[in-house]
């Protein structure tokens, strides 16, 4: 399966998913979503982003971000990495947290876009089956197979309101926004904070989606015909049987810094264990490389030593076998993803 395409804008808005590993928690409780969003605070100033919504689910967040800087991928890997450190300190375990790279989609920061696309987001908590709201149901209701009781109704718009952990009452007016949360762009457009709160009650009480956010996981970017071209015309023609050099062009981790990590974690010069067979380090190094390069399996051979691609395969697929059982080995990754984090600049 081809990873998530990666595409950094200056300027770009995207929306932004991100879940924990095997669809695990990754809060348990308040005090842990707090020190989410007090990274975030501290992403905004470290990277210069600017964050328009979120709002944190059990088991993964959403985030509407947008990236003066043309680095969503840089900011994004600080957030997933510090947090993962702190989260596992906390809970004494040892291992990724998150289930592999960030999902992120590119949304037209013109016109209405956007603010459909924050609207879609703050709609989270309340697109459950209980309420009616599951994938059927959002489907039966947008049809007009089915109309939602009173009751249900209320129930959806009081979870809606009540919800604590999501930016949508600081939009709706409900309580005062935190200061890194900019809110003025997407409030104009809407009219002000009680005509965003009518149109998402419109969404909640009418059965969701806008017909151009169906699909959102298998989308890499929406808006107008026009935005849509102009990525294409800036990532290149999209090719289904080269998706890793599409990736190439927004790596995250260079080798390099991958390399001095593990050099650092194993004591020795990358020359002294890059061709040991089933050497720990070396499967922790290609491992790395295939999951923060964005390169492909054949340039990370090429550029780490004239290695055979097929080789490069086995020793990440050795790592990722190995992971979940060996404590010492997850413990390494940790510390190297801490130490790569670190020399970030």
């Amino acid at each position: 399966m081809a990873r998530p395409l990666r595409v950094n804008v200056e300027d770009g808005w995207y929306h932004i998913t991100t879940r924990g590993t095997e669809r695990r928690p990754i809060f348990t409780e308040d005090r842990e979503r707090r020190h989410l969003l007090e990274l975030l605070e501290a992403m905004t100033e470290r990277f210069g982003v600017l964050v328009h919504g979120y709002v944190l689910m059990g088991n993964h967040f959403h985030l509407l971000l947008q990236t003066p800087r043309a680095n969503a991928s840089a900011a994004m890997q600080w957030l997933k990495t510090s947090y993962s450190m702190w989260f596992n300190r906390r809970r004494d375990r040892v291992g990724p947290l998150f289930q592999g790279r960030f999902k992120g989609v590119l949304i037209d920061g013109e016109g209405s876009w956007a603010l459909l696309a924050s609207v879609y987001l703050h709609l989270n908590p309340v697109r459950v089956a209980s309420l009616g709201l599951d994938k059927q149901g959002r489907r039966a209701e947008g049809r007009g197979c089915r109309v939602a009781d009173r009751t249900t109704l209320a129930r959806r718009v009081a979870l809606l309101r009540g919800y604590a952990w999501s930016s949508y009452r600081a939009y709706a007016g409900y309580e005062r926004a935190p200061a890194w949360l900019t809110r003025d762009v997407l409030l104009a457009r809407a009219g002000g904070a009680s005509a965003y709160r009518r149109y998402a009650v419109r969404w909640v009480t009418q059965g969701w989606p806008p017909e151009e956010f169906t699909g959102l996981r298998e989308r890499w970017a929406i808006g107008s015909t026009a935005f849509l071209e102009k990525i294409k015309r800036l990532v290149g023609q999209l090719s289904v049987e080269q998706p890793q050099r599409q990736q190439a062009r927004a790596a995250l981790v260079s080798l390099d810094r991958i390399v001095a990590a593990v050099e650092q974690e194993k004591g020795e010069p990358w020359a002294a264990f890059r061709d040991r067979h089933g050497d720990w380090g070396r499967d922790l190094a290609l491992y790395l490389a295939r999951r923060r390069s964005g390169l492909s399996l054949r340039e990370i051979a090429e550029s780490l030593g004239e290695l055979e691609y097929k080789a490069v395969a086995s020793a990440v697929a050795r790592f990722t076998r190995r992971l979940p059982q060996e404590r010492l080995l997850a413990a390494a990754l940790t510390r190297c993803l801490s130490q790569i984090a670190n020399n970030e600049t």
